[in-house]
């Protein structure tokens, strides 16, 4: 079978750190720090997203969320390979049921980019991969729960599965009659657009749940044209767009970086969902922003937007029934 133009952007990939710095002209220094922390969490970048990096910039906010460094081999007190307690929630066939109503399959191991701020970045996904047994035992946790009426799609990233691997899942999902909508997390649209082909949109038009799509943009400059046509080809067949944005100290700790990036997401139709404090995953602590400077920007959003445009500001807790909202309207603690 012939790959499809997307399969063949992710195959070409930079995985090697002498190579990135190359090609974006960058201090050769940073190259032994680079593999060094490579060797824990490997580097991925796909050409479409290098090419909105500036080069010679060490600084760029887009280098920044890929390029490994060498705080990320430092231990950091706080800091654990489940933050968010995956491991607490997580059943026979890659199925994490954290919350009510909805239960999560985790797809595929594979991304298309390793942001090097991952909470997954330890997670057993060779052990823990609904793909594996062909979805049999996650659809049978899902068929016997009659409370969970959307499932979600998570990984790794679930859309680095061909389309033939999806159809053969949400043909399974949708003779489950409990089930309602099937919700899927993804970097794809964002980091390789080329992913929404017919292809993909024929999938998502053509199945009984409700699709949705939840992509993840932390920054105004990852969404480029090519975003921007993915994004309106996925609303027009109806699919519900939401962006979801982690907070990350050099990267997006500006409320007029925040503001941008709402007003771009939608002008492409993409809502605004979530705004996350960084998952202590031990490796990106150097990521992490104070709640009180968080709080902070959150007021300088709410200044500048309209409400419909302003995203929830939350932390995941580990054993908690949701998504822990973060007060921010007075002062902060």
């Amino acid at each position: 079978m012939t790959a499809a133009p997307w399969q063949r952007e992710l195959q070409a990939a930079i995985r090697d750190p002498g190579e990135l710095l190359t090609r974006l002209d960058l201090d050769p220094a940073l190259e032994a720090p680079a593999r060094e922390a490579a060797r824990l969490f490997p580097l991925r970048v796909p050409v479409a997203y290098l090419d909105r990096i500036r080069p010679g910039d060490p600084s760029d906010p887009l280098l920044r969320q890929v390029l490994p460094i060498g705080l990320e081999s430092t231990h950091s007190d706080g800091y654990s390979a489940d933050p968010v307690g995956d491991g607490l929630s997580l059943h026979h066939g890659g199925v994490i049921h954290k919350y009510h109503g909805r239960a999560l399959l985790v797809a595929t191991g594979t991304c298309a980019i390793n942001c090097r701020y991952c909470f997954r970045r330890h997670f057993p996904y060779a052990e823990a991969n609904a793909s594996a047994a062909e979805w049999q035992q996650a659809v049978n946790y899902l068929s016997a729960d009659p409370g969970i009426q959307e499932v979600i799609l998570s990984g790794g990233d679930p859309l680095s599965l061909n389309d033939r691997r999806l159809q053969g899942l949400s043909g399974q999902l949708d003779a489950i009659p409990h089930l309602r909508r099937l919700r899927i997390h993804s970097r794809l649209p964002v980091v390789l657009p080329s992913r929404v082909d017919d292809d993909l949109l024929g999938w998502l038009q053509n199945q009984r749940l409700t699709p949705v799509l939840v992509i993840h943009a932390n920054h105004p400059n990852e969404i480029d044209e090519a975003v921007a046509r993915a994004m309106q080809a996925l609303s027009r067949c109806g699919v519900r767009l939401y962006n979801q944005t982690v907070l990350l100290r050099g990267v997006n700790d500006d409320a007029s970086v925040l503001k941008a990036l709402s007003e771009r997401l939608f002008e492409i139709n993409v809502q605004p969902y979530y705004l996350h404090l960084l998952d202590r995953v031990q490796g990106a602590a150097h990521f992490d922003l104070p709640v009180d400077r968080a709080c902070a920007l959150m007021r300088e959003l709410a200044a500048s937007v309209p409400g419909y445009l302003l995203p929830t500001l939350v932390r995941e807790v580990a054993g908690a029934p949701w998504k822990v909202p973060i007060p921010w309207a007075g002062p902060a603690d």
